[in-house]
């Protein structure tokens, strides 16, 4: 299933979403001009590799720019053009309407550590791992889980392969969410049985831990409705 649109109005332009957006392609632009030498080395110094945060917090001389800074790095890092088309198209899909219910600056700092939880939780789970991580994944996965609690009941247009053909269904936006986080829990739990230090693959659990980290960031950010005070007689 590839969700196209959905029926919810925006009262504000996204700008940080387009901000994001633009950010992660002058990044990805930036990796294909660079010599492979030098694409190399940036993918080295700024993907999230879990063995190196391992190493900085048993005290190993890794250096916080090794072990800890690249946990926020590796957001803006991807893999290619489809990593980067799919994430940056569930990114406009669901953020223009989390950052019109949230405001600018709150949704900025829900994708930054929404991104940072799914981030931490890769980690967990490949702690020895040697195998380089990017993508903003977690971070809009934290976006869809505030989207989740936010409009539950909103229409995604849908694109949906039948057989040889391709037809579309308005779906409500908790069945899609749901079926995602599924697919991305059970992907991870298949990971971890044929886990291997030294194999990539797709950072399941980043995004399984940024969409869990994004419903109570989005409950503990969202403006709470103020009621109209009324005096009574």
């Amino acid at each position: 299933m590839i969700p196209l649109w959905d029926d919810i109005p925006r009262t504000r332009w996204p700008i940080i979403t387009v901000l994001l957006i633009a950010a992660n392609c002058v990044v990805f632009f930036q990796e294909l001009a660079a010599p492979p030498a030098a694409r190399e080395q940036m993918i080295a110094a700024f993907s999230l590799i879990p063995a190196r945060s391992t190493a900085f917090v048993s005290g190993q001389p890794v250096g916080f720019s090794g072990g800890i800074l690249p946990l926020f790095t590796s957001m803006f890092l991807h893999g290619g053009w489809m990593h980067l088309i799919g994430n940056m198209w569930f990114l406009w899909l669901f953020g223009d309407n989390v950052e019109d219910r949230v405001g600018h600056g709150r949704y900025l700092l829900l994708y930054l550590v929404g991104g940072l939880v799914g981030a931490l939780t890769h980690w967990f789970f490949n702690l020895n791992s040697m195998v380089p991580t990017v993508g903003a994944s977690g971070a809009i996965a934290a976006v869809m889980g505030a989207y989740l609690i936010t409009f539950p009941r909103a229409r995604i247009r849908t694109l949906v392969p039948l057989f040889i053909f391709l037809t579309w269904f308005d779906v409500p936006a908790f069945i899609i969410l749901f079926y995602w986080l599924l697919l991305q829990l059970l992907s991870g739990v298949a990971s971890v049985a044929v886990a291997d230090p030294m194999q990539g693959g797709v950072a399941f659990f980043a995004h399984v831990g940024g969409f869990l980290a994004g419903i109570p960031l989005m409950l503990l950010l969202r403006p709470r409705r103020r009621v109209r005070a009324v005096s009574s007689w």
